[in-house]
């Protein structure tokens, strides 16, 4: 029975609590008790979070075999920790068979010397200042989520999400995972290499219409995706649907449109190996010439040339 111990620092942030409700919806879609769960700090007592609001803890100390170990920290980077605190934490480590940081909990397995020649991930806003900090880290702000070996580290907030359901679909399988994200009501289960930034959050159109056509967009990339199609799934003449698309994103439908297919292909490109005329039909560029195009407009760079960097890393 694996059990889950989320470390808690004074000044945590409190929605990285939420990640408990994935390993509790396994246990209920596996319907047994599979993972059990507490909450510790180094000295136990409660802890107060960034908010104000306190959570009590267990001591470190007092904890039997941990099979993973969460690391929570705040909104911003914790501060150094004393070298007594950091090798209690190394110690539990070493009896664990895995140890995540979330968010900026990154900065505590780098603080313990755990990230050390490895990659790693935290929220983007604080990426140059983790390669200020442990310059032997292999930093990459542009993911969600990153496994390296038994250390595992995610981006800002609700990505811890996706990287308890990916340590569920390790321990469990995909089938359970997906029960769970399902249960989560996650709109998709985002893998560790997609880019902490959605183009759909760039877009942030703000009326239900627009955020419609822009859903079936995504969900649809094999289609043409004309203003025509995209306005009737909008409820809108073509005409209105463009001029309030504009008014909306600050795009034309059309480069939105080629944003989406770009971010699903490189999605394809960095974590599967399906060849690159198939990923260029899935995504919606119909042929390899137009999406290699498309991708020296906005990366600068050809489609093989991300591929080969994402298999180097």
């Amino acid at each position: 029975m694996p059990h889950i111990a989320m470390v808690l620092t004074p000044g945590f942030q409190f929605l990285a609590l939420g990640v408990q409700a994935a390993f509790e919806l396994a246990n209920i879609v596996r319907d047994e008790e599979y993972y059990t769960l507490s909450m510790v700090s180094i000295a136990g007592g409660p802890v107060v979070s960034s908010s104000g609001f306190a959570v009590p803890t267990t001591p470190l100390a007092q904890m039997g075999q941990v099979d993973t170990l969460l690391l929570l920290a705040g909104l911003v980077p914790p501060p150094r920790q004393d070298e007594d605190t950091l090798e209690r934490l190394r110690a539990i480590t070493r009896q664990s068979r895995r140890v995540a940081g979330l968010c900026t909990g990154a900065f505590l397995l780098g603080q313990m010397g755990l990230l050390d020649g490895r990659r790693a991930t935290t929220h983007w806003s604080y990426a140059r200042h983790m390669r200020e900090l442990f310059p032997d880290v292999r930093v990459e702000e542009d993911r969600i989520f990153i496994n390296e070996g038994s250390v595992w580290t995610s981006a800002g907030l609700t990505a811890g999400l996706d990287l308890a359901v990916a340590l569920i679909e390790k321990d469990l399988g995909r089938e359970v995972a997906s029960a769970v994200a399902r249960r989560l009501v996650m709109h998709h289960r985002r893998a560790g290499g997609q880019s902490q930034h959605s183009e759909l959050l760039e877009l942030a159109p703000s009326s239900d219409r627009i955020q419609k056509a822009l859903i079936f967009a995504r969900s649809h990339l094999a289609h043409p995706l004309t203003v025509e199609e995209l306005a009737e799934v909008a409820a809108l003449s073509p005409r209105q649907f463009a001029r309030a698309f504009r008014a909306e994103t600050g795009q034309t439908p059309a480069k939105a449109v080629e944003q989406i297919r770009l971010e699903a292909a490189r999605l394809m490109i960095e974590e599967t190996r399906h060849p690159m005329d198939q990923i260029a039909r899935e995504s919606g560029f119909v042929d390899l010439r137009r999406m290699r195009e498309a991708f020296m407009r906005h990366y600068g760079q050809p489609p093989q040339t991300l591929r080969r960097l994402a298999r180097s890393a």
